[in-house]
């Protein structure tokens, strides 16, 4: 066989606001594999078939003298995430030809691999699309799964009996925690407002279009609204004090929660995407509420909690979402050489449900 192109899509400089692309990112078509020729070396040959386009894509968007929690993508390198490939070839004894793995790849056609610990090997037995096990059954749900088993400490409202000296039945009502969830129809949002409701608490719910706010509305959410066509501020005054709140956009919509939140309150800080793309963050001005309501705020990576929680989330977690328990929305754009377009979408929000691009069919 001949060498065929390798697609990659590059990172090619630093954006100063939203990642243009064609110009912060750039697909290239230079590079050419020989699928049967190619060294392995003791590893793997994979053919990516789809890759998650994530928030925090932005965050790797950046100068490298700039510290974080995460490299920052090499200019001139493929960008990188997770992803579900499938073997083509194979000399490590840990992975076969056929198998498909879950892990973190490069934005290429084509990949070799050398580490077998670095993936997951997905049996589908479940029979659930590959797309679903990089959003709903991959890094977004842990996300959404882990911060809530570790940090929501949920408590549902409750009846309790008891006789009145006049022998007359009675019962006490003590209402359950409220939540609210911002950006609650993408991937992280929506398995929020999911398992809240499951843990039988009322779930506040924004999103940044009515056909979002409609999704939020049909799995689950008790209140929903389009936060860019009313104050959610007001929404927080009629329907709080909230007791739980799922951060995913930082600014404005903090400073409101933090507003009307209940005494010790939990606040779960998973994103800030209203700061990704501006020099000038909006400067919460009512953090001394922390103080005065005994708010516990919790920042948090996926990958310190995944030790903990990813066997159960397997087990237990992705049956529910193949059985239909847990309802989840995509948003497919097909072709590599459109990934860098998939990625301005999520960060200005056009995007409806997980941003997925596909690569190449099986």
């Amino acid at each position: 066989m001949s060498p065929v192109a390798n697609g990659r899509l590059l990172f090619n400089e630093v954006p100063e606001g939203y990642p243009v692309p064609g110009k912060t990112t750039v697909y290239d078509e230079s590079s050419k594999i020989d699928l049967e020729k190619v060294a392995l070396q003791g590893g793997f040959l994979v053919k990516v078939l789809v890759l998650s386009i994530d928030p925090y894509l932005r965050g790797r968007m950046r100068h490298v003298e700039i510290a974080t929690y995460i490299a920052p993508f090499a200019v001139g390198e493929p960008l990188a995430n997770f992803g579900v490939g499938v073997v083509l070839r194979s000399e490590s004894p840990a992975v076969k030809s056929g198998d498909h793995l879950y892990g973190i790849y490069p934005f290429v056609q084509y990949t070799v691999q050398n580490d077998a610990q670095a993936f997951r090997v997905i049996d589908n037995k479940l029979d659930l699309p590959l797309s679903a096990y990089i959003g709903v059954c991959g890094m977004p749900g842990e996300t959404a799964y882990y911060a809530w088993k570790e940090y929501a400490s949920p408590k549902r409202a409750s009846c309790t009996s008891w006789v009145a000296p006049s022998d007359i039945a009675d019962r006490l009502f003590t209402q359950g925690d409220v939540v609210f969830v911002s950006t609650a129809a993408g991937p992280v949002g929506a398995t929020v407002v999911q398992l809240a409701k499951a843990d039988g608490l009322k779930v506040i719910a924004s999103a940044g279009s009515d056909d979002k706010v409609a999704f939020a509305t049909s799995i689950g959410a008790d209140v929903a609204f389009n936060y860019k066509t009313v104050s959610t501020r007001k929404i927080l005054e009629k329907e709080g004090p909230i007791n739980i709140y799922w951060d995913n956009v930082g600014g404005e919509t903090l400073e409101a929660a933090i507003e009307y939140a209940g005494k010790g309150a939990r606040f779960i800080e998973c994103g800030m995407i209203s700061a990704y793309n501006t020099k000038t963050p909006y400067g919460v001005a009512n953090l001394i509420n922390i103080i005065a309501q005994e708010i516990h705020i919790h920042g948090f990576v996926v990958s310190s909690l995944r030790s903990k929680y990813v066997e159960e989330f397997y087990s237990q977690f992705v049956p529910r979402v193949a059985s239909g328990d847990i309802k989840y929305k995509e948003h497919l754009v097909r072709g590599l050489e459109n990934a860098g377009e998939a990625i301005l979408d999520v960060q200005s929000g056009k995007n409806f449900g997980k941003c997925v691009v596909v690569v190449a069919e099986e």
